[in-house]
């Protein structure tokens, strides 16, 4: 990043390093996502492990029911230096990326409606005894919930509206679910299929292929890893973890047998920290290996406005998404930053469930939104975002964050123009970066013939999102009138460096001034 004096508002990000030797887990959940249990779903979902566990190496197990997921790293990894808040961003928005890609594989006579986002948290494990208690855990929330869900979903098709199905059950809890489904709807609850009963466990394992045959005819084989998904009784049981010979490897050994456990023990390992109340948050968001994503996709080199636009799109729909909490963003190249007001209390300031919410939804926007941009381009991979949330005390140390990433555009901007422009004359990529190696880009500018100024705003100044008041109407109340402006978001490529936007905005950065309606 360029060098300002800006660049101090980076004292206030904290690293939030998971220490060895805790296991490192992945816990998301879907937003909004809850319905009647549908196979197709559930398949969906496993697929979408199935490709974090072939994306990412040190991913070695997921186990997953209904909307939530659960992914286990290797006990040694050094995935982006252990940093919670980047493990979990890249994970959420990646299952994000590869929900919305295979959609139409599972549900292909079905729009997907709104962009998924899955909120979630980083759980440390200290010792093997408390990742085998973990998966115990959830395997037994997974079989409670699916018992208490087969009852309420039948009885709601049977007739009963959600608040007649919940009484029911509650007024009937000193029978067994298991009786209510036979004697209800004479359904036998261990037949039903094991996806719905026991979830599903992703794991890696060792499998021989035959590569050759001998001159006897005697099959030579290889050893590979291979991705399965089964549906076991019990994962945490010694029996099954110990014949998985990766799991024990990566991971450690099941020394017993486990049977119960306190949900109290397994929460007191979560990574869950709030953020410091009554200050801005800041939520940073990043394009993970976007180099290789845009020569892939052959972005227009320095600038693609249909790729920045295409940002810009994403922004304004998490805007509209947390409305009530996001009053500004900003964004270039590859990332975007979303203010968040000082009284937010979206997610109870949980950091990881606001990082991972906000980072899933703006992937999904993404990879939903790209037809829309590329529209003779094919999405090749799942593109993925990392993100990080950092506090600031005050609206005037925000203002100097924004001048920090808008100084930084300016000078990146210059950089990529020159670079180009010496790589468009006949040199290569190498030769080009010796060229501006120390160089003053002003000076090479001019050296060059570049025409800075005329370059399009967005590419210079980047992209500013933020609610724009349009309308103040009157409201009749028992005790008098009052009005309230109604507001839509725009994009504007503007300085957010000096004072006037700030003068022709002051609402935006006070939190006194936030009374009018966003819709």
């Amino acid at each position: 990043m360029a060098n300002s004096k800006y660049e101090y508002v980076k004292c206030f990000e904290l690293e939030d390093e998971v220490m060895f030797p805790n296991f490192i887990l992945v816990s998301i959940n879907a937003s909004k996502l809850h319905k009647p249990y549908d196979v197709n779903a559930l398949n969906l979902m496993n697929s979408c492990a199935v490709a974090v566990l072939e994306e990412y190496a040190d991913v070695v197990l997921a186990y997953g029911f209904s909307d939530e997921y659960t992914f286990v790293f290797k006990k040694a990894t050094k995935f982006y230096e252990r940093r919670a808040s980047k493990i979990l961003s890249i994970i959420s928005s990646f299952f994000s990326s590869v929900f919305v890609t295979k959609w139409r594989d599972f549900f292909p006579h079905m729009e997907l409606h709104s962009p998924p986002s899955f909120y979630g948290k980083i759980i440390p494990c200290a010792s093997i005894d408390a990742l085998q208690a973990y998966l115990l855990w959830r395997q037994n929330i997974c079989h409670l919930e699916n018992q208490y869900d087969q009852c309420f979903w039948r009885l709601v098709r049977r007739g009963m509206n959600e608040k007649e199905a919940h009484e029911f059950i509650d007024e009937a809890k000193k029978r067994d679910l298991n009786d209510i489904l036979f004697d209800e709807f004479n359904i036998n609850y261990n037949t039903l299929d094991p996806i719905f009963r026991q979830g599903s466990c992703v794991l890696k394992t060792v499998v021989g292929d035959v590569v050759k045959y001998t001159e006897n005819g005697a099959p030579v084989e290889r050893q590979r890893r291979k991705i399965i998904t089964v549906h076991s009784k019990k994962i945490a049981g010694t029996r099954f973890w110990n014949e998985q010979t990766i799991l024990s490897k990566e991971l450690g050994v099941f020394m017993e047998e486990i049977n119960n456990v306190k949900p109290e023990y397994i929460r007191s390992f979560e990574f869950d920290s709030k953020l410091m109340p009554a200050t801005w948050v800041v939520v940073r968001i990043d394009g993970c290996h976007f180099h290789r994503f845009s020569e892939l996709h052959e972005f227009v080199k320095p600038n693609d406005d249909r790729a920045l636009n295409l940002m810009n799109s994403c922004a304004v729909a998490v805007f509209e998404e947390f409305r009530q909490d996001i009053v500004f963003a900003y964004g270039v190249s590859d990332e975007y930053s979303f203010i968040l007001k000082k009284s937010t209390d979206l997610y109870q300031r949980r950091a990881s469930q606001m990082i991972s919410a906000i980072v899933s939804f703006f992937t999904s926007t993404y990879v939903i939104r790209w037809k829309d941009f590329f529209p003779q381009s094919e999405l090749n991979y799942a593109p993925s975002f990392d993100a990080r949330a950092v506090c600031y005390p005050s609206a005037e140390i925000v203002r100097d964050y924004l001048s920090w990433r808008q100084v930084d555009c300016h000078i990146n901007n210059q950089y990529n123009t020159c670079f180009w422009k010496l790589v468009a004359s006949g040199k290569s990529k190498r030769e080009a970066q010796r060229s501006l190696k120390g160089a003053q880009l002003q000076k090479k500018i001019e050296e060059l013939a570049i025409d800075y100024n005329k370059l399009p705003v967005m590419f210079r100044q980047g992209s500013s999102v933020f609610w724009d008041r349009v309308d103040t109407v009157l409201i009749h109340q028992e005790n008098g009138e009052s009005s309230k402006s109604y507001g839509k978001v725009i994009v504007q490529h503007i300085d957010i460096i000096g004072s006037a936007f700030w003068l022709e905005h002051p609402d935006i950065l006070d939190e006194k001034l936030h009374v009018w309606k966003k819709c």
